[in-house]
This record gives C-alpha cells, sequence and structure tokens, in this order.
C-alpha cells in the first residue's frame, strides 16, 4: 500500500472519532451520570449497663462471727485467768512491799550492811556481799507467791507443761542471771550515786537504759538458749516462703530456727529478735503444731513488722524516758521517806546500800503507777506490727484465726478503758477488726475476693 493510501485512511478514521464524540445520545438511553456518595444507614447506639462483680464485705459482722468462735466455758476460762492477772499486779506489789518493809522496819538490811562493812573496808566490795546475802533472802521471801504464779496457777488454767523439776530449773536459771546482772549493776549504781550525789538519778537511768540495750542484743544468741532448744527448720516450701518473706522486707537472716517452746506450754508464738547485727526469726513449734501455713507466715509478718519499723529502738527511746521519770520518782520518794523513817531503819542517806529494799520499794510502786503509760508504748507498736503484716503477707483470715488461738490466756473483748490500762497488746476483738476492715478495702483483689464469705 502506498503512503498516499495509508495517511488518507488514518485521516478517515480521526473523522469519523471525532463525530461519534460529538453527537448527542441516543433515543431510549440513559446518559452518563458522574460519581455519587454510597448510600448510608443511620444506626442507633447505646452503653451497657456496668456489672459491679465485687463482693459484698461486712467487716463488724465477720468481726463478731470470728469472736463468736470463743465462747461458753472456753470464754469464761479465758477471762478469768486474764482478769485474774489485775489483782495479781496488786498482789505482787503488796507483797514485795511488805518483804521489803520487813527488811527495813526489823533492822535486818542495816544488819547486813554492818556486816559487809566487816569484810571490807572499800564500797564497791560492800555493795557486793551486801547484795550477795540480801538477793537470795528476798527470793526466798518471795518464793511462796512465785511458786503459786508461775506454777500452780498455770497448771491450773492447763497452760504449762513442766513437771515440777522442770519448773523449777527454770527458775534457778532465771535467778542465777538476776543474781550475777545485780552484781555488776548495783555496785556501778551506788558508785554513781557517791559521786554525783543530787544528780545521781540520770547516771542510774542511763546505766538502766544501756543494760537494756544489752540485754536485747545478747539475748538471741545467749539468754534464749539457756531456755529452749533450737534448731533449723527443716528444708521445705514453708521455710522458703519464710526466707522470702524476710529478703522481700530486708530482713538480714539466712535461716529459720525451730524453738521447743512445747516443753513449757502449748502457746502459739513466734519472734523476730536482735538488734545491732543479731536478727533471729524463731519459729514456735507449738504455732508449727497448731497453725496452717498461712497462719504461720501471718504471724511472722507482724514480727517482721516489729524489725523493719525499728520498734526496738523505739521502745528503747519511749522506755528510756519513763526510766528516767522513774528515777527521779525513786529518788524524790527516798528523800522524803528517809527523812520521816531513816532513824528507825538505820539508813541515813542515798548512798547508804541498806537502803536498797525501800529503792526496790519505791521503784515497784512506780511502775505499777506507770503500767498505763508502759503499755499504751507497747500496745502501739503491736498495732503497727499488725498492719505491717497484713500488708505484707496478705492473710487477713489467718491472722484472725491465730488471735482465737491466743485466747487461752489473752481476754477477747475488754472495755476501752479496761485495755488502756492492763492490755500491752490490742485486745482480741480490736485486732480482728482491724483484720477485717483491712480485708474489706482490699475486697476486690484477686487474692482476696475469693475469701469474702469465711468465716
Amino acid at each position: 500500500m502506498s503512503v498516499a493510501r495509508i495517511t488518507a485512511a488514518i485521516m478517515l478514521l480521526a473523522a469519523l472519532a471525532t463525530g461519534a464524540l460529538a453527537q448527542p445520545a441516543a433515543s431510549g438511553t440513559l446518559p452518563q451520570l458522574g460519581p455519587r456518595a454510597a448510600p448510608t444507614t443511620h444506626i442507633q447506639t447505646g452503653s451497657l449497663p456496668v456489672m459491679d462483680t465485687t463482693p459484698f464485705f461486712d467487716a463488724a459482722q465477720t468481726t463478731a462471727k470470728y469472736l463468736a468462735q470463743i465462747s461458753g466455758a472456753a470464754r469464761a476460762r479465758s477471762d478469768a485467768y486474764f482478769e485474774g492477772g489485775y489483782w495479781l499486779q496488786l498482789v505482787d506489789l503488796a507483797y514485795g512491799l511488805g518483804v521489803a518493809g520487813l527488811l527495813l522496819w526489823l533492822g535486818i538490811s542495816a544488819r547486813i550492811q554492818d556486816w559487809a562493812e566487816e569484810r571490807s573496808p572499800r564500797r564497791p566490795y560492800q555493795v557486793i556481799v551486801y547484795t550477795a546475802a540480801t538477793l537470795p533472802i528476798a527470793a526466798a521471801a518471795i518464793f511462796p507467791l512465785t511458786l503459786y504464779e508461775g506454777f500452780f496457777r498455770e497448771h491450773s488454767y492447763g497452760l504449762s507443761n513442766q513437771s515440777f523439776w522442770q519448773w523449777l530449773g527454770e527458775f534457778g536459771i532465771q535467778f542465777a542471771l538476776s543474781f550475777a546482772a545485780a552484781l555488776v549493776l548495783l555496785p556501778l549504781l551506788y558508785t554513781a550515786i557517791r559521786r554525783m550525789r543530787e544528780m545521781w538519778w540520770l547516771w542510774g537511768a542511763g546505766l538502766a537504759i544501756a543494760f537494756q540495750i544489752l540485754v536485747v542484743v545478747i539475748w538471741p544468741g545467749f539468754i534464749a538458749p539457756l531456755y529452749n532448744h533450737y534448731s533449723p527448720l527443716p528444708e521445705g516450701p514453708l521455710k522458703t516462703k519464710i526466707l522470702s518473706l524476710a529478703r522481700a522486707n530486708d530482713v538480714p537472716v539466712d535461716n529459720v530456727w525451730l524453738v521447743d517452746a512445747s516443753r513449757q506450754s502449748n502457746r502459739v508464738s513466734a519472734n523476730v529478735s536482735g538488734f545491732l547485727g543479731t536478727a533471729r526469726i524463731s519459729l514456735n513449734d507449738n504455732l508449727l503444731k497448731q497453725g496452717t501455713q498461712d497462719e504461720v507466715l501471718a504471724v511472722l509478718g507482724h514480727e517482721m513488722g516489729h524489725y523493719v519499723m525499728d520498734h526496738v529502738v523505739r521502745e528503747i527511746l519511749l522506755g528510756g524516758l519513763v526510766i528516767l521519770v522513774g528515777f527521779f520518782f525513786v529518788h524524790w520518794g527516798f528523800l522524803f521517806l528517809c527523812d520521816v523513817f531513816g532513824g528507825q531503819w538505820q539508813v541515813r542517806k542515798l548512798s547508804d546500800v541498806a537502803g536498797l529494799p525501800l529503792l526496790a520499794a519505791l521503784g515497784s510502786i512506780f511502775l505499777v503507777l506507770a503500767t498505763p503509760v508502759t503499755n499504751s508504748i507497747s500496745r502501739t507498736t503491736e498495732y503497727q506490727a499488725d498492719i505491717f503484716g497484713l500488708d505484707a503477707v496478705r492473710k487477713p483470715d489467718a491472722f484472725a484465726s491465730v488471735i482465737l488461738k491466743l485466747s487461752t490466756y489473752r481476754k477477747l473483748d475488754p472495755g476501752n478503758w479496761e485495755e488502756i490500762v492492763f492490755y500491752d497488746h490490742p485486745s482480741g476483738r480490736r485486732r480482728i477488726a482491724a483484720a477485717m476492715r483491712w480485708k474489706k478495702e482490699h475486697i476486690a483483689d484477686p487474692d482476696i475476693r475469693d475469701s469474702a464469705k469465711l468465716p
């Protein structure tokens, strides 16, 4: 085909195409439309009702249910034992004052002082000789009351597992420790009296506080083993949990000790003792036998609270203030009574060791008068440890059930003033109520909600 023909054909096709585009749509056909929006449908929406699945928990009602588990003869026996202790405090005071009075009014104390002065011209040695002679006499005079309170009364309430000879052996250990401490401390006290004169009571209080700190430090390793046997708790899940709890709360121990407290009684207990690097976790074998694993952890959470919150330091400081006031009370009382009766007692001045029974009597009076204060200090720290243990272990029902186990020797539900004056721990009702209040505030937590219906 020639080039001319090809060119003509192309021009013809272009003309036809241009004409077709320029003509209107044929009759009976729809015109082409531009783009349109897609059809929509209006949908109504609403909010679903909020479902509160938190279980209902009545803390007060649950507390009452726990307390109701100890009733009848068991509650009466618990109340009688604890209330009897109120009167025994007064009996102990009256009995001690009677012994001190006999030593003074019969001239026994003055004659022992004269005898001690004949043994040595040096005053510290005279005090040692006087102490060595007088303390056994005083202990023998008080022994009948000590025997009743520590042995016969405990057995009558089913709280002691000891034979007479076992009890007597522990009494002997206690007397020996007291005797040794007195031989060291009393010469120092009378040296302070002679040298410090009117300000001796400040130095005496300092000596007493220092001795208190020493006892706290050496008790776990040196004194407690004299009364009981300590052995490592066997390896197992419980020991693993206890040590984990200790690490979580920065209690510096690497072992848990099992103490054979059942040789003395059926009372459940545990403690985290020590001070200045002598911490030790001790688990009472009665608690291990009578309690569940949760109850053991609940008790140890409380005891670790004492250590973590430095309650030893707190009680030393607050107790030190009480001791300071007590020594001033003794100083004032001694000067007053010596002016009135000193001639009859042959006690002329504070530095006369024959006046020791008067110092002891005045100290006993002060301690009874200060009972509400010292108990309040202790009760406050115990309550703080309760809350710490609940937060650390999260076992409120286990803690409440342990409190019921303590009811064998602690009255559960005293009056307000009764608790303020006589209780060194919060009452059972108050402690269980605190645990149930804690539970109520955590009832939505997954590990707590399933126990909403207990007990």
